[in-house]
């Protein structure tokens, strides 16, 4: 009897901890760099995996990087040939598991757009609250889109674009944005079908498709409405 009271007294194993969410980064200068880092380590569920100043130093350390998704912070103030919109671009690209949060103080609101449509997740801004800071990138780690800045930022527009660009993506597929995406570069059926390494009647399919989708008669006007949605370059519709 003894011993089975020993057993039953006995406590639960202690449930493994939660691993924290990683956070990287991005931006030229060192001291905000710096003040990053305190205010993410001192929180027990967030860390940063690494800071770095150029945009060929983030994609460095995120090939090292042993997480299946990060939180990217890409500060917008990035310039040269590397600057923040390749960063985002890029790093979308080849690590379409991250989330990707622009970030900057007072940024102009075609910055922030251009930023979003480059594959951003979302836009932080410097002079926010550091508990909105913070509770913005877990935000972003849970897979929300995030639009965070002080009440002076007027984000109105952005959120708007963003409205808009999110009705697309539901009513359009996969595919078709990618059509759509190549068909802003100018290029033709059968060069989109190149690109795509698709046949050129499944591209022209796709294009009819697009058409009817977003209740447009060519080529032109679906651009347009993709563009004033942020899904494509506003260049392409010049």
């Amino acid at each position: 009897m003894a011993r089975r009271a020993a057993l039953v007294s006995a406590p639960a194993p202690a449930p493994a901890p939660r691993r924290r969410i990683g956070v990287v980064l991005v931006d030229a200068l060192p001291v905000v760099r710096a003040g990053l880092r305190l205010l993410i380590e001192d929180r027990p569920d967030l860390e940063v995996l690494a800071e770095v100043g150029d945009g060929e130093g983030a994609l460095d350390q995120l090939a090292r990087t042993r997480r299946s998704r990060v939180v990217v912070l890409v500060g917008l103030g990035l310039s040269g040939e590397r600057d923040a919109y390749w960063v985002i671009r890029t790093v979308r690209e080849r690590f379409p598991s991250h989330a990707i949060l622009a970030m900057g103080a007072n940024a102009e609101p075609a910055a922030i757009s251009r930023a979003l449509f480059l594959g951003a997740d979302g836009f932080v801004d410097k002079n926010l609250d550091p508990v909105e800071f913070l509770q913005a990138l877990r935000a972003a780690a849970r897979g929300e889109m995030v639009l965070a800045a002080p009440p002076s930022v007027a984000l109105g527009a952005v959120a708007r674009t963003l409205d808009r660009r999110r009705e697309l993506e539901v009513r359009l597929t996969e595919r078709e944005r990618e059509v759509l995406e190549v068909a802003a570069e100018g290029l033709t059926a059968r060069q989109i079908a190149d690109r795509l390494g698709v046949r050129e009647r499944t591209v022209t399919t796709h294009l009819a498709r697009i058409y009817g989708k977003l209740g447009v008669g060519n080529r032109l006007s679906a651009i347009r409405v993709a563009a004033r949605s942020g899904l494509v370059s506003v260049g392409a519709t010049e």
